[in-house]
């Protein structure tokens, strides 16, 4: 699928749910002391295609955990998807994707599935 039809979609569901695509971990970090000002850094096939700092979040990670945990129970080891930086783009299968975050290390994961 492309950019075009996943806009036409009105909703990201297809273009943000295929096989691979919200690879996380081996391991979760737990002792981020400043989670405000990581650098992060995603790489298509060795470019870089974004980089950025979640100092550019529109809200501070204790604010999102504190307004998502008024309306929803979280518990030890859950995510919070806050979203991306500029650089989207379309990947084809066999395409490798690393993202780095300061202090936490890089995961590589390789597209199963073209969009």
């Amino acid at each position: 699928m492309n950019l075009k039809k996943q806009r036409e979609d009105g909703q990201w569901t297809r273009g943000k749910s295929f096989d691979t695509f919200c690879p996380i971990g081996p391991v979760i970090v737990t002792d981020i002391e400043n989670p405000n000002n990581l650098k992060i850094e995603t790489r298509l096939n060795g470019e870089v295609r974004q980089s950025s700092s979640t100092s550019y979040l529109l809200f501070k990670v204790e604010e999102l955990v504190s307004y998502i945990s008024k309306h929803m129970t979280l518990l030890p080891g859950d995510i919070i998807a806050t979203g991306t930086p500029e650089g989207v783009g379309p990947m084809v299968a066999g395409d490798r994707v690393e993202v780095e975050i300061e202090n936490i290390g890089v995961l590589r994961n390789y597209v199963m599935n073209e969009i």
